[in-house]
């Protein structure tokens, strides 16, 4: 039975009643010895908590999308064939334009927020890894006047722990997009999701780590080509962004700081610069993998400054800072988009980043050149290389260095 599915949510509610109803009826009816009714009772008082206990988990699950099924809640599941040491740019001396086309087969998928939604189980020629990646077209894909069009794509991250389907499912993307992209408000890109927990118990950190994963090379190599394999995708870096919340922000501006020719854009929601803002990181683990996935000190150290924009959202203490810490560092052609949200839009959950879906989209409509977004009015970068904005009150405090540049 499925961890997310409907029938096992349903048998919890049975259960949940069950327990309610149990000790009402049966308290005092136990017969036998005082030992014998304390333990009866004591039964009834535990499976009462205990069901209530797993369906209120079962519950937060889904709406935020943290485990996808019961090898990622018990830390059984690897999705890591092998983890070779691929050098620098993570390629391995391969050449990829050499490799044959990788032919997926699509299935569909369901459950909230998946309408549309297809998935397929990809093996990872570079990487190594073995993992499902979902993919869902703008509705304009299908249509007869755009069968020989390409369109952009975004790749989606969720944070840690955090299920591929997080984007569709408890942030509602297809949902608030879909309309937009018919109405020519939001350029119609391709959304792919792809498993970003590979390994158990630990958050990759979206870094190759030889000998234990090559995440990065995954995200950024063996999916991308994947998908424009088997899509009409337009080619990297200038139709490819990423976007993600909490560590998947963090992996979002990493991957496009690392690797601006195969990325022009990052949305980061509440994210971190330094790896060990999540406590589980394997890139925290070590100095040199840490300093190497830390977009604030690659901006810092790069000799030529990366043809990039980045679209950084956060609030105090959570993301706005490590925000203002790329925006200070950055040097044109880099920009730096900086979103301040206040405390009182609520804290670091889906609730939170839900309504920042939309105006995201809207910036990368923009800046990835595909149109002017309806209502939108595109950044204006400064001297630096970078613009700075606030959500709602239309003016942000500089709050100073950043938790965790």
């Amino acid at each position: 039975m499925s961890l997310t599915g409907t029938p096992f949510l349903y048998t919890l509610i049975v259960l949940f009643a069950v327990a309610l109803i149990l000790p009402l009826v049966l308290w005092s009816r136990v017969r036998g010895p005082r030992a014998l009714r304390a333990v009866a009772r004591m039964f009834m008082v535990l499976f009462a908590q205990g069901t209530a206990v797993a369906l209120v988990f079962v519950l937060v699950n889904n709406a935020n999308s943290l485990y996808d099924n019961w090898a990622d809640l018990l830390g059984t599941g690897n999705h890591v064939q092998q983890a070779a040491n691929l050098g620098a740019d993570g390629t391995g001396g391969i050449a990829l334009k050499r490799l044959p086309k990788v032919k997926q087969t699509f299935t569909a998928t369901t459950g909230p927020g998946m309408r549309g939604v297809r998935v397929t189980q990809l093996k990872g020629r570079v990487s190594g890894v073995n993992a499902e990646v979902y993919v869902w077209l703008p509705p304009q894909y299908g249509e007869p006047k755009y069968a020989h069009h390409k369109f952009p794509v975004v790749e989606l991250l969720p944070g840690y722990p955090g299920s591929a389907k997080a984007w569709f499912g408890s942030l509602h993307a297809t949902a608030q997009l879909a309309p937009l992209m018919r109405g020519g408000e939001v350029s119609p890109f391709i959304l792919v999701a792809p498993r970003t927990n590979l390994l158990a118990g630990v958050d990759t950190g979206c870094a190759n780590i030889p000998g234990t994963v090559n995440a990065d090379s995954w995200l950024s190599i063996d999916v991308p080509k994947m998908v424009t394999d088997n899509f009409r995708a337009q080619p990297a870096p200038r139709g490819w962004a990423v976007a993600g919340y909490s560590a998947g922000a963090h992996c979002a501006v990493k991957l496009a700081v690392a690797h601006p020719d195969r990325y022009m854009a990052a949305v980061s929601m509440s994210g971190y610069n330094d790896p060990i803002g999540e406590r589980n990181s394997l890139a925290a683990q070590n100095l040199r993998i840490r300093a190497q996935n830390n977009p604030y000190l690659l901006l810092k150290k790069a000799l030529t400054p990366p043809r990039i924009a980045l679209y950084v959202s956060g609030q105090p203490r959570d993301g706005y800072e490590a925000g203002i810490a790329l925006e200070q560092t950055a040097k044109a052609p880099t920009t730096v988009h900086v979103i301040f949200i206040p405390r009182s839009a609520g804290g670091h959950n889906m609730a939170l980043w839900r309504p920042q879906v939309v105006p995201a989209f809207r910036w990368l409509s923009v800046q990835m050149g595909q149109h002017r977004a309806r209502g939108t009015t595109p950044p204006v970068p400064s001297s630096g290389g970078s613009t700075h904005a606030a959500l709602a009150s239309g003016t942000a405090s500089r709050a100073g260095a950043g938790r965790r540049p």
